[in-house]
């Protein structure tokens, strides 16, 4: 897992920057990348719920949970979710595409 992020976010490896749909796998393994930190996060791992869609702005991430665990993945001051946000839009930019990711109530 470790080393499918380090490719993730250009570290190692070779990227391929083509339309040859390399881009909708990393997009999945961003995907994944959410789900591991916010179950980490969380006291009821069990219950969240990472997906995504595409949207006219590029694609969107949504994070799902329960509402008690919601101030966890936000964090004092959106802190959390600004630091999940930043690793993802640096690693969608990596990409040429526009990832944003949301928190759903």
């Amino acid at each position: 897992m470790f080393k499918s992020l380090l490719r993730l976010f250009g570290i190692g490896g070779k990227g391929c920057s083509c339309s040859c749909g390399h881009s909708d796998d990393k997009i999945r393994e961003l995907e994944h990348f959410v789900d591991y930190v916010v179950r980490a996060l969380v006291d009821f791992p069990d219950e969240v719920n990472v997906s995504s869609g595409s949207t006219d702005n590029g694609t969107v991430i949504r994070i799902e949970c329960r509402k008690e665990d919601i101030g966890k993945v936000v964090g004092k001051r959106g802190k959390t979710i600004m630091a999940i946000r930043s690793l993802v839009s640096g690693a969608g930019g990596r990409l040429q595409q526009r990832i944003s990711v949301e928190v759903v109530d």
